[in-house]
């Protein structure tokens, strides 16, 4: 197939190219910024310029959405609209104008919001954020696209967890960096339980999905079984070979300090590490049920543990 992945040169993105081309698929990316990776296959647009994604999306069979902003700390905050939003509209019209029937979406798991038990993909959205708010607004868009030629239009949607692996730098790397440089401070009990999923195997079932045909499929994407806090620190800490304990603070007071670090950052204008809503994401309860995934054919190259111990040998046992 001709394929175009908006966001292709990002973090999943990158992965998930690399898995289509092994395929034998043709692969355009769509994306601000060249790949590093694939740097031929670059088309360098804004998925908020509807005529350049339209023009990008010329004779191409399958669109994968993964542009986004993301972020926890994104300024202007109208930007997740623009992009989120906006960018959504322009694939549809961009499909449309294109004579594109298939769409395969990465939305997320931050609809649901925070400490919702376990949600399947039948829960009632509830964001806490405007990432969230965004995505799912993103969602009613290509479902109602899709609702348009149900005979015709296939999407596919994925609502993953937080999503690590090599070479990212989000928020499980500033995990990871603080425990390597022993700058770490476990906040709260530790016992809250986390789902996330290791990006070779959500890059791998990005690439299953080409396999569903003029239907909506929705799929919550996490490795499972689901670690705590702790277990994740302790699976770090063993791959690092760090035998320190470190210091545990209250919930109360580590939000204290996050607060106070956003306000910092206000003044200063400088970016930390650590912030309100990181703390609070942190010491949340965020798991999903994935019982849907676990049902279908598709079976995960690798355990979450097999993701944590490649990326801490990629990027810190260099």
């Amino acid at each position: 197939m001709k394929i175009l992945v908006t966001g292709g040169s990002g973090f999943i993105g990158s992965r998930l190219v690399k898995n289509l081309l092994n395929s034998g698929h043709e692969v355009c990316i769509y994306d601000k910024v060249k790949s590093k990776k694939f740097p031929d296959l670059s088309i360098i647009g804004n998925v908020i310029d509807k005529d350049q994604l339209t023009d990008a999306c010329k004779d191409i069979d399958v669109i994968y959405h993964l542009a986004a902003e993301h972020q926890d700390n994104v300024t202007p905050l109208s930007l997740y609209s623009d992009v989120n939003i906006g960018g959504a509209e322009n694939v549809i019209y961009s499909a449309e104008q294109n004579n594109i029937k298939k769409i395969i979406f990465t939305s997320t798991v931050a609809i649901y919001g925070l400490n919702k038990g376990a949600p399947d993909e039948s829960t009632s959205a509830d964001p806490f954020n405007e990432y969230g708010r965004t995505k799912l607004e993103a969602e009613k868009l290509f479902i109602k696209w899709q609702k348009s030629d149900e005979k015709q239009n296939t999407l596919v949607m994925l609502r993953p967890a937080v999503v690590f692996g090599e070479e990212n730098r989000g928020n499980v790397y500033n995990l990871m960096k603080q425990i390597s440089t022993g700058k770490f401070v476990m906040i709260g009990s530790g016992k809250n339980y986390k789902s996330m999923g290791y990006v070779g195997n959500i890059a791998a079932f990005l690439e299953y999905c080409l396999v569903y045909d003029k239907t909506i499929n929705i799929y919550n994407f996490a490795d499972k079984p689901d670690l705590t806090s702790n277990e994740i620190v302790s699976v770090i800490k063993e791959e690092l070979e760090i035998k320190k304990n470190f210091i545990r603070i209250p919930y109360a007071v580590g939000l204290l300090g996050g607060f106070t670090l956003d306000i910092l950052s206000k003044i200063t204008g400088k970016k930390f590490p650590v912030s309100y809503i990181r703390i609070k994401k942190f010491c949340a309860t965020t798991q999903i049920t994935t019982e849907k995934l676990l049902n279908s054919e598709f079976n995960a190259p690798f355990t979450i543990e097999d993701g944590l111990k490649k990326m801490i040998k990629n990027d810190f046992n260099k």
